[in-house]
């Protein structure tokens, strides 16, 4: 008899194909007849009708497999994605079609980059335009040159760099088109925001190469490049940029400013009283009810739920909180390696959540939907609708971080108070008096929109404005403290819990460590589950296994290199060379919070870690740090790095540490190289360009 066999689906049948089963057994019975009776007798098919009915046949069943085998596996498809027939890859057809002139495209990892493009945008029709943003990941970039076939356009763009220098996941694409392309963008009018963090090495890296890019294939510039230090003031010199960048705008295109100062809305609200709950966003990020049934691939619109198998405190003492966490990935076809990062999305305290509730008045378990007012608009709702006011502030919505001064001068006009409003307003401008304001009262004294609610009593904004107002709640990243070669199904975290008292004398707790440390295991066997996918890191592990590795991570900084020593562990035991393994770590005090002591001291017996060096900062009189250990080292880092092609990996805090580690590579070179400042400056910028000195900086 004939069998179907199916791999990797199953295949159900259909009567149809059940007929065709019993007919070609019926036939297969029939040819079996015994030897003797067909031989007494003629055969009733010739030699050709067999022949000929065995291909029909054959060629029915290869019919019947390749059709199956054309269908889509559901379980594989990209998920959330919009199908081609409704998602508008042309922006240029999109702005004709409704009557814009401007469009705002932005490249942001945390949220920023977009919120800024989404107030640029909003902006517009206070100026007698009419703008859009644009994620530049959703359309075709190779239009910009038709831009020119619309009056009076502009393109501006927002860019965030992310990491060492590069551009955001979702500027990816477009980044790889500039670098491509040779068309001409003649007539078209551009500038750029860039926003970025004065204490990493490629400061604003992306917006300054957009900028120049455009300029280069053709472009006008037609404002300056603004520049955003998220170090000193990022909103400040985004405020500063854009009210200057308005009035100039105008100039140019001969337009004049409406004067209509009067809050624009984006979204309606609609209210459902009678709708099923199982049409209902509960959290999920893009499929309805993907954290119930999960599917791969996971990424960041569509997170695994990974049960938290181990919590445990680090620190045996001292009054901070160090944690080391352990979440199961089994089953679920994520891969990681050493040096990646873990992506966690948090929810936000319940005694906000329901403080909010209450100062506001309103029942948070209603049922709502945002919509948007724009219809040709590809971002539909704010966040996932239809949700509750319940979810939305717990897991959507940002309402730890100090607002924004757009978002203050949105709400001003609910203050009955004028003299709030007044300040409102004021705190939102670019007038030194209204930045001091901001600065003192919000960023300061660290208010977040509670603080603000309660220390304004005659501020009560209508809460689905102030759930549009809100940004959304973003992913936190974590370098994985595991090696996959050891731990090819769970996936280690280190953190520490932030938390501190503020000017006002409110404690704020850090949103994610807090959420990360009431995950617990619990004795009956529940096991809390944390909604992550893994993003890919170049903080890599040198290919050859002989080559030096010197890694230097105080703190929490250590993270990245428990899995670089678990994985140069498991390449000695399968045999291979490996190189010497430096590391310099540091904490306050020995006996309080050195972590993984137990776990390095062991390494260093096995002569996994070559050289243990720990720089206890609080246990003498004067501190010592980590730059300090490589001073005293200074000899056998110079012939590692110098002579035997040593790879240096750096990991902890941006705006101090890793200054000062770099300062104290500068000097080795300078010292036990011959060299002036300059050349071991430029000494250490090749070791970057080489990847022999790679840093995972946070600030």
């Amino acid at each position: 008899m004939f069998t179907f066999k199916a791999t990797g689906r199953n295949v159900v049948q259909s009567p149809k194909h059940s007929a065709l089963c019993v007919t070609m057994a019926d036939v297969e019975a029939e040819s079996s007849t015994q030897p003797e009776a067909m031989e007494e007798e003629n055969p009733l098919f010739s030699n050709l009708d067999l022949f000929l009915f065995t291909l029909i046949a054959g060629l029915i069943i290869y019919w019947f497999m390749s059709r199956k085998k054309a269908e889509p596996i559901p379980e594989f498809k990209k998920l959330n994605q919009p199908a081609p027939s409704t998602q508008e890859t042309s922006f240029i057809e999109k702005m004709k079609k409704t009557g814009r002139n401007i469009v705002v495209f932005y490249g942001s990892q945390t949220g920023t980059g977009e919120e800024f493009a989404n107030r640029l945008s909003k902006d517009a029709q206070r100026y007698g335009m009419k703008g859009m943003a644009a994620d530049p990941e959703e359309y075709d970039m190779s239009e910009l040159s038709r831009l020119a076939e619309i009056g009076n356009s502009l393109a501006i763009f927002c860019m965030a760099t992310y990491g060492e220098g590069d551009p955001t996941d979702n500027a990816q694409d477009f980044y790889d088109w500039l670098q491509e392309t040779d068309g001409q963008l003649n007539g078209v009018n551009y500038t750029v925001f860039a926003l970025g963090n004065k204490t990493y090495e490629h400061y604003n890296a992306m917006g300054a190469y957009v900028d120049k890019r455009l300029e280069e294939l053709g472009a006008k510039r037609v404002f300056d490049l603004g520049m955003g230090d998220d170090d000193g003031n990022l909103e400040e010199d985004f405020v500063t940029w854009r009210e200057q960048f308005w009035p100039a705008m105008c100039e140019h295109f001969g337009v004049e400013a409406s004067g209509e100062d009067s809050s624009v809305r984006q979204y309606e609200l609609k209210e459902h009283n009678d709708i099923n709950m199982n049409k209902v966003y509960t959290g999920e990020l893009g499929r309805l009810k993907s954290f119930e049934t999960q599917k791969p691939p996971f990424d960041a619109k569509n997170p695994f739920l990974a049960p938290v198998t181990v919590n445990r405190k680090l620190n045996k003492a001292g009054d901070r909180h160090l944690m080391h966490l352990e979440v199961d990935i089994t089953g679920s076809k994520i891969r990681y390696e050493s040096g990646d990062h873990v992506a966690v999305y948090p929810t936000n305290d319940t005694v906000i959540v329901n403080k909010l509730g209450q100062i506001l008045g309103v029942d948070l378990d209603s049922v709502i939907s945002l919509n948007n007012l724009d219809e040709e608009s590809n971002k539909k709702h704010p966040f996932p609708c239809p949700t509750t006011y319940r979810t939305a502030l717990t897991h959507y919505l940002d309402i730890i971080h100090p607002p924004r001064t757009n978002v203050l001068y949105e709400l001003a006009q609910y203050a009955t108070d004028p003299k709030d409003q007044e300040n409102m307003r004021k705190m939102a401008s670019s007038a030194p008096e209204g930045k001091a304001l901001y600065q003192s009262f919000v960023l300061e004294d660290n208010r977040n929109i509670l603080a603000i609610l309660e220390d304004l009593p005659s501020l009560r904004p209508p809460i689905d404005h102030l759930c549009e107002l809100m940004p959304r709640l973003q992913a936190r990243y974590y370098s994985i403290a595991s090696s996959s070669k050891v731990h090819p199904n769970s996936i280690h975290i280190c953190a520490v819990v932030v938390e501190y008292t503020t000017k006002t004398g409110r404690l704020t707790k850090g949103v994610a460590t807090t959420w990360l440390k009431n995950k617990l295991v619990a004795d009956n066997g529940h096991k809390s589950t944390v909604p992550m996918y893994i993003r890919k890191s170049q903080f890599r592990l040198p290919f050859k296994a002989s080559n030096p590795v010197i890694m230097v991570g105080p703190g929490t900084g250590i993270a990245p290199f428990m899995g670089f020593i678990q994985e140069r562990g498991w390449l000695k035991e399968q045999g291979k060379e490996v190189g010497e393994t430096a590391l310099y770590c540091g904490c306050r005090h020995k006996e309080e919070d050195y972590l993984y002591q137990e776990e390095l001291e062991e390494a260093e017996k096995a002569g996994v870690i070559t050289k243990l060096n720990v720089a206890f900062s609080r246990d003498q009189e004067q501190k010592v740090y980590v730059q300090h250990l490589l001073r005293t080292n200074k000899e056998d880092l110079w012939r590692q790095i110098h002579t035997d092609n040593a790879h240096i990996y750096i990991c902890g805090d941006a705006r101090n540490m890793a200054r000062d580690v770099q300062t104290a590579f500068y000097e080795i070179a300078e010292e036990l190289g011959g060299m002036t400042r300059t050349q071991a400056t430029d000494y250490i910028k090749k070791l970057m360009t080489k990847g022999r000195y790679s840093q995972d900086v946070w600030s």
